[in-house]
């Protein structure tokens, strides 16, 4: 990999790698956390800039790590033009906010925890722009809608905080979902997933029958996220968050992610009446709704969320226009939308942060008491409304004359007229911004009474309004990034000149009338006001509530029609389901005629096979009686065992009767707890159904079985036979298959067994703490139940036994790779000699004996087997891939060593611990529950007896 390469993967982590810094240099004092979440920030922009000249001067710079090849997913990034310009605006915003902040937030917001959430959202916008495969990208694009979602929610004091956060969440997770359905269509059109691959498919794209849904499902995506109609509510009520999340997420970064996004796919989306229409005609409503609804919001953020709207939209339409033109003017408002809104924003917050308002009749004359303030945000509101000499102006220009000769549906009007209605209410809105926020007489009614904060508040957007006015006197500062984005974005090289003055145009008289009509809008703007607050309208939050609420309401429904708690029909649906499927599969004529004869049944086969059905018809009679039935479920796991043992299964058999067995003696210790019987509770009619469910489903595994019994079939054991020794260095192939060919599959089986016993403790904890404890203890029980609960013959046999058990799990374990055995069935059977001495002594004395924590025991298994798997990979080898050799140690005859074992004694150890510490979560109820306990090994202390005999008693 190239050294821009290598920039290009730091600068993508160095957000994430910064995230776990903020919560910890809080405790240095609020400086210094914001200072340390600058740094990564602060070097990533460095090293983007490293980059910068070679991107401008057309290069594209790559890199890529294989993932998941299979699947076609990579850690693939690049950097062209249209990614620096957004990784810049992340990047140098990013560090302004940070220092705007600091200043901000007050001493009792926890900061620590909003840097590493801004931070968080910093490094999946980051990705976004970067990404060269386009599952990465849709990774990134979820990730920005989870780290928005906290910092929105941020103030979770507040309610419309907390609901803005969940409508954002809403909205744009939504369209994610749909966004993904898009990009794996292009994916599958074009072969490849990597963005660069697909931005050369064009036409085969376009020409393809799923253009149009993969278009529709990544507009989706692209809509929601961007806020455009009908979409555009979720924006305003995310004003709820901190002022900082807002200048940084809704005007510079998120919501732009969605005009990224078109911007991105242009070369291969644009260029069709489908494009046109949808894309330009959504984006052309959005920014009139949005300027009309700014107009007049009284809540100075809500103003400024709508008119991000509006603007938005003003992008949106330009992309869906599908000419250069058009692409370069979006490309330069890009750059000047987020200067003057991200300033635009920190101006209200300052306002609000100083008078303690940001209600716009609440304010007024400020430019007397706020004076660096009123300057900051008159100086951004005029580049915002379009004046000349700020950057605004240029890029509205270039839109307007685009708007000008663009014909929609045939009609040359709809689309200037239009466009020229938005370009009025924006100069309304910002004037309005300037005149009844900071002009006219002091008032003596503030909340609180104003100043101009400290430096380091204003600094920011300070820096912000300079590069409003440079690039509206000196276009050409911005001429170099602006022609390597265009170009990104159509695909063909561009170079053009920005220049102040464009000449005599139909987009100068649209500008003039737009800045006189906004002028006389405003003078109008109380008699307006009043008539929008009468005139009857829809809400969008109104009908996106509503719509939750019915979703929400059939949800409920569906769930308490089909969730009653009842495991039956959890289970009828389950296996009526899959019996129906057995069928459709029996039925569909794939079943070729038997090859092979049926076997002779021998007499003794055929009595363990009619004892085995008699059994389990017992257990369905008798299932209320659970003594009984554990029974005989244990008969059934003995009878099953012994036909592994007759069908040449050692492994198996051993590995059923290790099972049943500690299976036996964990759920007599369970039944220790519970009634003698269950109630009856089904009548004959539900009883009927489940019997006739029952029957289908086991003649149905039945007939299953005899199909494949009488007939030849390739299937993946002769692989495994084959490969068995040379492959895994053992001749017991089913335990190689555990071990090695699917070592995987064992791993994840481990960790879910440790997770099991896990959750029986937890949920046990919860018991010998809440009223059930209460309960067991107040419970009148038998105190005396048995005079010699640990006999004596039982304490003497265990402890006989205990070293000769752990001899015969040792020796199982270490003959597993070649002989039946392994770690599974070691862990169970020294289990059972450890339960045994439970059983024979008492819980407190063999507890007290214990010296290895079975949590910790779980642990170091799973770490044991996940370390030997990685290990692999430090050869180039597969995860869990099985290394051996044969060593010759006279006397010793020749050996085999493999890293097999040391997988297996992870599973030992995890299995080992995991019923141990079933066994100690039951043991700790018992004692609850009034049993008795002894320090002693026996209930009689030999010693006394002899003592009492002395005495003579």
């Amino acid at each position: 990999m190239s050294a821009g390469g290598n920039l290009l993967f730091l600068i993508a982590l160095l957000p994430f790698i910064g995230a776990l810094v903020p919560g910890v240099m809080i405790r240095a004092g609020r400086t210094a956390c914001a200072t340390f979440t600058a740094v990564p920030t602060a070097l990533a922009l460095v090293m983007l800039m490293i980059l910068a000249p070679a991107v401008l001067r057309g290069e594209v710079i790559q890199a890529e790590i294989a993932w998941l090849p299979q699947l076609g997913l990579s850690a693939a990034f690049f950097l062209d033009g249209l990614g620096l310009l957004f990784a810049g605006m992340i990047l140098g915003v990013g560090l302004l906010i940070t220092l705007y902040a600091r200043f901000y937030l007050s001493s009792k917001d926890p900061m620590g925890q909003f840097y590493t959430y801004l931070l968080l959202f910093q490094g999946a916008m980051l990705g976004i722009v970067l990404s060269d495969n386009i599952l990465l990208l849709l990774i990134f694009w979820e990730l920005t809608s989870l780290s928005s979602f906290l910092l929105i929610g941020f103030w979770k004091h507040l309610p419309e905080g907390r609901q803005g956060a969940r409508m954002a969440l809403a909205v744009t997770g939504s369209g994610g979902l749909a966004m993904i359905g898009g990009m794996l269509i292009l994916g599958n059109i074009v072969g490849s997933y990597n963005l660069t691959d697909i931005l050369q498919a064009g036409d085969a794209i376009r020409a393809s029958d799923w253009y149009l849904p993969a278009l529709i499902l990544i507009l989706l995506g692209a809509f929601t996220k961007s806020a455009q109609f009908p979409f555009h509510f979720w924006l305003p009520h995310a004003m709820a968050a901190p002022t900082p999340v807002s200048a940084y997420l809704h005007s510079a970064t998120m919501v732009k992610a969605g005009v990224f996004l078109m911007a991105r796919m242009w070369p291969v989306l644009a260029g069709t009446d489908a494009w046109f229409y949808i894309v330009a005609t959504t984006g052309l409503v959005t920014m009139v709704l949005g300027a009309l609804i700014a107009l007049f919001k009284d809540d100075l953020k809500a103003l400024l969320a709508f008119s991000t709207v509006s603007h938005l939209g003003l992008l949106t339409m330009l992309l869906g226009f599908g000419t250069q033109a058009a692409a370069i003017a979006a490309v330069f408002h890009i750059i000047n939308h987020l200067t003057f809104k991200a300033a635009l924003f920190m101006t209200a917050g300052i306002v609000d942060h100083e008078t303690h308002t940001r209600d716009i009749k609440r304010l007024g004359g400020l430019r007397h008491l706020m004076p660096v303030t009123f300057v900051i945000g008159t100086v951004a509101a005029l580049s915002m409304a379009g004046i000349p000499l700020f950057n605004g102006f240029l890029s509205k220009e270039l839109m307007l004359e685009e708007a000008a000769h663009t014909t929609w549906a045939g009609n040359p009007y709809a689309v200037p007229v239009l466009a020229t209605i938005g370009a009025l209410l924006s100069v309304a809105y910002s004037l309005r911004f300037i005149g009844h926020v900071f002009l006219g007489p002091a008032r003596d009614d503030y909340p609180q009474k104003p100043h101009d904060p400290p430096f380091g508040m204003w600094a920011a957007p300070a820096l912000l309004a300079v590069l409003v006015v440079l690039i509206g006197v000196m276009p050409f500062l911005a001429q170099d990034i602006v022609n390597a984005a265009a170009s990104a974005v159509t695909g063909t090289e561009i170079d053009i000149y920005l220049k102040v003055w464009h000449g005599i145009t139909p987009a100068l008289y649209m500008s003039i009338l737009a800045v006189i009509g906004g002028a006389v809008v405003l003078w109008l703007h109380r008699p307006l006001d009043r008539a929008w607050i009468t005139a009857p309208r829809p809400e969008a939050k109104t009908i996106f509530d509503g719509l939750v609420a019915a979703i929400v309401g059939l949800s409920r429904g569906i769930t308490e029609a089909t969730h009653n708690g009842a495991i039956s029909r959890y289970l009828a649906i389950f296996v009526v389901a899959s019996v129906a499927l057995g069928v459709i599969a029996f039925s569909g004529g794939g079943l070729t005629a038997p090859t092979r004869a049926m076997l002779p049944v021998p007499s003794i086969v055929a009595i363990g096979w009619l004892m085995l059905v008699v059994a389990t018809c017992a257990v369905v009679v008798m299932h209320h009686a659970r003594f009984q039935a554990l029974v005989l479920i244990g008969v059934i796991g003995l009878t099953i065992s012994a036909g592994f043992i007759y069908l040449s299964a050692p492994d198996l058999a051993l590995t059923q009767i290790s099972v049943e067995t500690v299976t036996i003696m964990l759920l007599l210790l369970a039944l220790h707890f519970l009634p003698k019987t269950t109630p009856k509770e089904s009548p004959l009619a539900l009883k009927l159904r489940d019997g006739m469910i029952a029957v289908a489903a086991g003649v149905g595994i039945g007939a299953l079985a005899y199909s494949f019994l009488l007939r030849d079939i390739s299937t993946i054991s002769a692989f495994h036979l084959a490969n068995s020794y040379e492959g895994g260095g053992g001749t017991n192939v089913v335990n190689v298959t555990l071990v090695d060919f699917r070592g995987y599959d064992t791993y994840g089986e481990i960790i879910v067994l440790g997770i099991a016993g896990l959750v029986i403790y937890a949920l046990l904890e919860t018991l010998l703490t809440g009223p059930v404890a209460r309960r067991l203890r107040n419970s009148e029980r038998v105190d005396d139940l048995s005079r010699d609960r640990h006999p004596t013959m039982m304490v003497v046999v265990t402890r006989v036994l205990m070293p000769i058990a752990v001899m015969v799990g040792i020796y199982i374990f270490l003959r597993g790779h070649n002989q039946p055995g392994g770690g599974f069935v070691a862990g169970l059977v020294i289990a059972i000699a450890l339960l045994m001495q439970y059983m024979a002594s008492g819980f407190a004395w063999t507890q007290s004996r214990q010296r290895i924590e079975y949590h910790t025991m779980i642990g170091w298994g799973v770490i044991i087997a996940g370390l030997t798997g990685a290990g692999a990979w430090l050869v180039g080898y597969p995860f869990l891939t099985s290394a051996f050799t044969y060593i010759n140690l006279p006397p010793i005859e020749e050996f085999e060593l493999a890293t097999a074992m040391l997988f297996d004694l992870g599973v030992f150890l995890a299995v080992l611990g995991s019923v141990m510490l079933m066994l100690y979560s039951l043991s700790r109820l018992a004692r609850l529950a009034g049993e008795k306990t002894n320090t002693d090994a026996m209930d009689f202390d030999p010693a006394d007896r002899i003592t009492d005999k002395k005495a003579g008693h």
